[in-house]
This record gives C-alpha cells, structure tokens and sequence, in this order.
C-alpha cells in the first residue's frame, strides 16, 4: 500500500502541467531588432540598393569623384551631402557630372532620412 501511495505522489508531481520558460533567441531574428551604426549601414546602401559603388570608389575617381574628394569638399564647404542626394542643392564636386548623378535621384529621393544620414556617415567615414 505504501508503494502504491508513493507512485501515484509521484505520478502525480510529475504529471503537474510545468509553467513554460520562454526563451529569447540568442540574437535577433530581424533587422528591426539591431540597431545599425550609421557608417554600416551607410556601407550596406552604397554597396547595396543604393548602387553607389558603380560609379564612385573609395579612393579614385571612376565616373564620379571618389567618396574620398566628396568627403573632403563637402566638410571643407561645410554643406550637406542629404540636401544634395534629395536633389535639394547645386553639385559642388563634379558638376560636370551632374546630369549623370541626376538620374539616380529617383533612387535616393526614395530613401529616408535615416538612410540619407547613414550614406552621409559613410561618405564621411572615409575621410584621410
């Protein structure tokens, strides 16, 4: 009798529903959930949808002037790189080259502010 009242304690205990432990992941499951760098982000749009790297490199002039000039001349004009990318202020680097960077003004007057800011940081994250 006393091993039958045992097993049915413990059938009993163990048949108790346990309350599930929710574990969170152990990194995140979607981009929303990291918070880029600016200058990162910047990287992934320049080298991504925004298609930047086609005609501008990091230290030489290809069909546009390099990151590295467009950092240095709008820091030195103290201008805005968002202002222009929105199509919003004159070219102040190549404006030679201005009807060719034209048409890609349907591509960054879609981005946003944010994205604007981070291609802006990245630009600048390249400055010797």
């Amino acid at each position: 009798m006393r091993k039958t009242l045992f097993l049915l304690a413990v059938l009993a205990v163990a048949s108790c529903k346990k309350e599930e432990v929710k574990k969170e992941p152990l990194y995140p499951t979607s981009t929303e959930e990291v918070a880029q760098i600016p200058e990162e982000l910047g990287a992934e749009i320049f080298k991504g949808k925004g298609n930047c790297f086609a005609c501008h490199q990091v230290d030489k002039k290809v069909i546009g002037p390099s990151i590295q000039d467009i950092a240095k001349i709008y820091k030195d004009k103290n201008a805005s790189i968002v202002t222009f990318l929105k199509g919003e202020s004159e070219p102040i680097v190549d404006p030679s080259q201005y009807e060719v960077m034209k048409t890609n003004f349907v591509v960054t007057k879609a981005m946003s502010d944010d994205e604007l800011k981070a291609l802006e940081a990245y630009v600048y994250s390249n400055l010797k």
